[in-house]
């Protein structure tokens, strides 16, 4: 999935450069490359946190008897 990202990234960052001012060229940025890609990489990392948030739970609950 990196190598997606760090294509998509670069697709976006040439689109932004031949945009026709700075304000339109970082908005396209943005909204084409930031926002998306924080948004996927956040969804895709959900089952990583929540086992790691399970094994710290785990690792902090003293020991049945």
């Amino acid at each position: 999935m990196l190598i997606v990202a760090v294509a998509w990234i670069y697709v976006v960052g040439l689109m932004a450069l031949t945009e026709t001012s700075i304000v339109a060229g970082i908005v396209t940025f943005l909204f084409y490359c930031v926002l998306p890609l924080g948004t996927l990489i956040y969804i895709a990392g959900t089952g990583k946190r929540k086992a790691r948030r399970r094994a710290a739970m785990e690792k902090d609950r003293p020991p049945a008897q």
